[in-house]
């Protein structure tokens, strides 16, 4: 039996809400976004606006989500080995997001972009650690999460204060990284 086939139309309509979002977000902050601003450019009514999505929190969620995935290409980490080179390139992405919320929705709405960065992080690391260690799911669980929330972390420390780029930044902290998850033995 086939999956049932996704119908274009509900596909194209929910694209197209999302970039009249985003277009908003480039020139206007968050808080100051209706819906009335997206059914227009979107040329829609409210009824289909909030057929795929129940409210602007909604849609906010559900476009940061999409933006980060895109950023993380998430396909490529799901088969990925936790690795120097994964681990910095998560953080470039990470940060690649950071920084371009910086001038749209990052006023007044950390804590909800937080809690998407680090869900899909803990998701990915999760995924890189099954893999490898097979150990117990509360272990792999506690270890993505901390993981997660420290790349989380860095990239908010790494936007506030840093001058470097984000290869070198996170470069530095990746060996004791790997000393303490995989044991490895300091030189």
């Amino acid at each position: 039996m086939t999956a049932p086939k996704k119908d274009l139309r509900v596909t194209r309509t929910r694209k197209i809400i999302m970039d009249s979002f985003v277009k908003f977000s480039g020139v206007k902050e968050f808080k100051d976004i209706t819906v009335k601003d997206i059914t227009t450019e979107a040329m829609i009514n409210r009824g289909t606006f909030y057929y795929h999505f129940k409210d602007i929190y909604d849609l906010l969620e559900k476009v940061l989500v999409e933006v980060l995935m895109v950023n993380l290409d998430s396909a490529i980490y799901e088969n990925a080995e936790l690795s120097e080179d994964t681990l910095t390139k998560i953080f470039e992405a990470t940060t690649t997001f950071q920084k371009s919320l910086s001038n749209r929705c990052h006023r007044g709405y950390e804590d909800t972009i937080a809690q998407i960065i680090k869900e899909q992080l803990e998701i990915i690391f999760y995924k890189m650690l099954y893999k490898k260690n097979r150990v117990d799911e509360e272990s792999l669980k506690a270890t993505s999460v901390l993981l997660s929330w420290g790349m989380y972390g860095a990239s908010v420390e790494w936007r506030r204060n840093s001058k470097q780029k984000p290869e070198a930044f996170i470069k530095v902290v990746i060996p004791s990284i790997f000393y303490g998850i995989l044991g490895a033995s300091k030189d």
